[in-house]
C-alpha cells in the first residue's frame, strides 16, 4: 500500500486541468509517485552530506532534480526556513504562509549588496611569537579574555552572540609542573646533585620546546634582578647552556632575548656581593657560551658575531670601564678565536699595557684588590696573545722537525740513509749554507742559535739575540727563494720543505716579529705558548 493516497493524485490532476481521471489510474500512479519522491529525497540527502551539513535545504532538492535531469522547482531559493501553518478545521493539513507583497514596495526597496567574489589571501598569524596588528587577525583587546574564554557581543538586531577568543599559549599540566620544579631548583638549590640531573634533562629531553620562551624569560628576569646573587647567576648560565645543547629545541627565535643576559654576566661591573664569589670563573663560562652561540648560529644570523665583537671591543677599549669588565671583554674576544685577537686585541695591546702597568705596581696602586684585578687582566691578555701566536706558529711544526729517515731513489733501487751517519765538522758546517746545516744536522742549527741567545742574555738582555735570530731567519728566507738545492745532496723531501717554508714566509704577518713584539711586552712568559721547534728557530 502506498503512502501517497489516491486522493492526492486526483487533486494534483485537477490542479493541472485533468478532470476525468479514473480512480483506478490514480490508484496505480500513487506507488510510482512515492518511488520518484523517495528517489529525489535520497539524492537530496546525499547532496546535504557532501556539503557537510545536517539540515536539508531547498538547494539540496534542486541539486537532486538536476542530477535526475528534471527541471528544478523555482521560487524556493530563500535562505530562511519555510514556515507552515495548520489549516483551520484540519489536523493534518498544513500550508505555507505566504505574505502579500505590494509591488510598489518591491520596486522602491534598495538593492542588496552584491556578493563578494571567492578569493584566497595569505597573511601572517604570528611572526616570531608576536601577532601583527592587521585587520585579518583578532584585535588586541580581544586577547584580554574573560575567565571562561568567551565574550558576548550584541548585533544591531538585538541578538547576542558568543565569540570564542583566541588562546595565546596552552601548556599541559605536566609541562607546568616541570617548569615550576626546574625554576625552584635553579633559584634555591643550584649546588645540589638534583640540579645537575635537571641540567642533563634540559639538554636531552625532546619535548621541552613549548617551555623555551618561559625559560628564556625566566633567565632574563632573574639576571636583571639578582646581579648580587652569584650562585643564582652561575646556575642561570648553566641553565642556558643546557638549553643550547638540546638538539630538539628550536632556540633561534629567542636568541635576541638570551644574548643580553649572557653578555651581562660577561661584562657586568659587579657580579655577586661577596669577596669569596669567583666572578672570574663566571665570566670565563659566559665567554665560552657566547663563542658557542656565535659558532652555532653565525650562519643563520650573519651580524651576530659582529655585534657581539663590537660590544666587547667597546668594553675593552673604554678607559672608564672597570678592570673586571675589561677582563670579561678580553676573555670574550679570545673565545671568538685567534683571528679576532690578531685583528682587534694585538693592535691595541701596547697602548693598553701602558695604562695597565701602573695598576699592577705596589708603588703606584696601594689597593690590593685593584692590583689583583690588574694582574687578572694581564693574565687574560697574556693567554689571548699567546694562543694567537701559537696558532700562528703551529703551521711550522711539520716543517722544522727533522725527518727520522731519508730515502733516495737511484737506478730503480731504494737506498735508506741515516741522518746522523756522518757528523759534520765545525769547519764544514761553517762553509755550508744555513739551510744545508738544518738539513744535515737537524736541531744543530737551533742549538747554535740558542747558545748565541744565552750568551746575549748573560750580557744583559734578550732584544739583541732576537734581532740576531731575525737576521738569520731573513737570510734563510732569501736563500730559500734565490738558491736551488741539488736533489742528489738534499733529497726530494728537503726540496719540498724549502718550497713550503718559502711560501709560509710570504704571509701577511711575520711570526718572528710577532714573537719579538710579544716578548717586549710580556717577557719570558710568552715562551710557554711557543712549541719547542719553533722556539729554537726564533731564539
Amino acid at each position: 500500500m502506498s503512502v501517497v493516497p489516491k486522493e492526492a493524485i486526483e487533486v494534483i490532476a485537477q490542479s493541472i486541468g485533468i478532470t476525468n481521471l479514473s480512480p483506478d489510474v490514480a490508484l496505480a500512479l500513487a506507488p510510482d509517485v512515492e518511488y520518484r519522491v523517495r528517489e529525489i529525497m535520497q539524492e537530496a540527502i546525499k547532496c546535504m552530506r557532501h556539503s557537510r551539513r545536517t539540515t536539508l535545504t531547498t538547494e539540496d532538492v534542486d541539486s537532486a532534480l538536476k542530477l535526475r535531469h528534471v527541471e528544478p522547482i523555482y521560487g524556493f531559493a530563500s535562505g530562511d526556513h519555510l514556515r507552515f501553518k495548520r489549516a483551520a478545521g484540519h489536523k493534518d493539513l498544513f500550508f505555507i504562509d505566504n505574505k502579500d507583497v505590494e509591488f510598489k514596495d518591491v520596486v522602491d526597496a534598495p538593492l542588496p549588496k552584491p556578493p563578494l567574489d571567492v578569493s584566497v589571501s595569505a597573511h601572517w598569524l604570528a611572526i616570531e611569537g608576536i601577532q601583527p596588528a592587521i585587520p585579518e587577525n583578532a584585535p588586541v583587546e580581544a586577547l584580554a579574555a574573560s575567565s571562561d574564554g568567551k565574550r558576548t557581543e550584541s548585533k544591531e538586531d538585538g541578538l547576542s552572540i558568543d565569540i570564542k577568543l583566541p588562546i595565546k599559549h596552552v601548556l599541559s599540566r605536566e609541562l607546568q609542573l616541570y617548569f615550576d620544579k626546574v625554576t625552584e631548583l635553579t633559584a634555591n638549590r643550584p649546588g645540589f646533585t638534583i640540579f645537575r640531573e635537571v641540567l642533563i634533562s634540559l639538554a636531552t629531553d625532546s619535548g621541552l620546546h613549548p617551555l623555551v620562551p618561559y625559560f628564556i624569560y625566566f633567565i632574563a628576569d632573574k639576571v636583571t634582578q639578582n646581579m648580587n646573587n652569584f650562585p643564582l647567576l652561575f646556575a642561570l648560565m648553566r641553565l642556558a647552556r643546557s638549553l643550547l645543547q638540546n638538539p630538539s629545541i628550536h632556540i633561534e627565535p629567542y636568541l635576541h632575548q638570551l644574548m643580553p643576559s649572557v653578555v651581562t654576566c660577561l661584562v657586568a661591573k659587579r657580579l655577586g656581593n661577596r669577596v669569596s664569589d669567583n666572578h672570574w670563573e663566571l665570566r670565563n663560562f659566559a665567554a665560552n657560551l657566547i663563542a658557542s652561540i656565535c659558532k652555532r648560529f653565525g650562519h643563520v644570523y650573519h651580524n651576530l658575531q659582529s655585534r657581539v665583537t663590537r660590544t666587547l671591543l667597546h668594553a675593552f677599549l673604554d678607559p672608564t670601564k672597570a678592570l673586571p669588565q675589561q677582563y670579561g671583554a678580553i676573555q670574550g674576544l679570545a673565545a671568538l678565536g685567534p683571528s679576532v685577537v690578531r685583528l682587534l686585541v694585538l693592535p691595541n695591546l701596547e697602548p693598553y699595557m701602558q695604562l695597565l702597568e701602573p695598576e699592577m705596581l705596589l708603588e703606584k696602586q696601594k689597593d690590593k684588590m685593584k692590583r689583583h684585578e690588574a694582574w687578572r687582566v694581564y693574565g687574560a691578555l697574556l693567554c689571548a696573545s699567546g694562543q694567537c701566536m701559537h696558532d700562528k706558529l703551529k703551521k711550522f711544526r711539520s716543517i722544522f722537525l727533522p725527518p727520522s729517515r731519508a730515502t733516495l731513489k737511484s737506478n730503480g733501487k731504494i737506498a735508506t740513509v741515516k741522518t746522523n751517519k756522518r757528523k759534520a765538522s765545525a769547519d764544514n758546517s761553517m762553509q755550508q749554507p744555513p739551510f744545508k746545516k738544518i738539513a744535515t744536522d737537524g736541531s744543530m742549527g737551533g742549538m747554535a742559535i740558542n747558545s748565541m741567545q744565552l750568551q746575549t742574555d748573560m750580557q744583559g738582555g734578550f732584544s739583541t739575540g732576537i734581532v740576531a735570530s731575525q737576521g738569520v731567519i731573513s737570510s734563510m728566507s732569501r736563500s730559500l727563494t734565490n738558491e736551488s738545492l741539488p736533489t742528489r745532496e738534499l733529497g726530494g723531501q728537503m726540496t719540498k720543505k724549502s718550497s713550503v717554508l718559502a711560501q709560509a714566509w710570504k704571509e701577511d704577518m711575520d711570526a718572528g716579529h710577532l714573537l719579538a713584539s710579544l716578548f717586549e711586552i710580556f717577557g719570558e712568559s710568552v715562551f710557554s705558548f711557543t712549541p719547542k721547534p719553533e722556539l729554537a728557530l726564533f731564539l
